[in-house]
């Protein structure tokens, strides 16, 4: 897909506010919309969002999902900790070995800067990657509190603030709407 330049930029797409992955799929259908090929990722996530059931029917879209989920972080034990980096770590490498793979133009890393943060992702394979990907993949990293040194390599930084949401009045997460 032509898009105006042979190179391409790093995305992240962060804050306290709903809607950061809501605007990775948006950037992922107009992609595909316009021809580019689309491998859309998600981490700590188990894969029964709604987003991947529409993406998936894409033609120009591929979706994987780490499926295996082990809770929130906060509430592991020390053996689960360790079982979620080593399935994390693992399946990052799958992601990111596709990714290059040159068969891509966007490549979404979905709540990836979480589990960056949390050391449930291979830090350094992460920061390799993303300087030497393909020089016209677009790549897009969402989650919350991005490390300084991948804000130091993104072209494009977004950040959702929270305003008002319906939770901070004990309303739980409804589908389709919040996942």
């Amino acid at each position: 897909m032509e898009n105006g330049s042979k190179h391409g930029y790093i995305h992240i797409y962060t804050g306290e506010g709903k809607g950061k992955t809501t605007a990775a799929v948006g950037l992922a259908v107009r992609f595909a919309g316009c021809g580019g090929r689309v491998l859309f990722s998600q981490m700590l996530k188990d894969g029964s969002s709604g987003e991947l059931a529409v993406l998936e029917q894409l033609e120009n879209v591929e979706t994987v999902c780490c499926r295996e989920c082990f809770g929130f972080s906060f509430s592991m034990d020390e053996e689960t900790r360790e079982r979620a980096k080593k399935t994390y770590t693992h399946y990052l490498a799958e992601v990111l070995e596709r990714a290059g793979s040159g068969r891509y133009g966007l490549l979404v890393l979905d709540e990836v800067l979480a589990a960056y943060n949390l050391g449930f992702a291979d830090r350094e394979a992460l920061m390799v990657f993303l300087r030497s990907r393909p020089e016209d993949l677009e790549v897009v990293l969402t989650g919350r509190d991005p490390a300084p040194e991948l804000l130091a390599l993104a072209d494009y930084v977004s950040v959702i603030k929270k305003e008002k949401h319906p939770f901070d009045q004990g309303i739980r997460a409804r589908k389709g709407i919040e996942y």
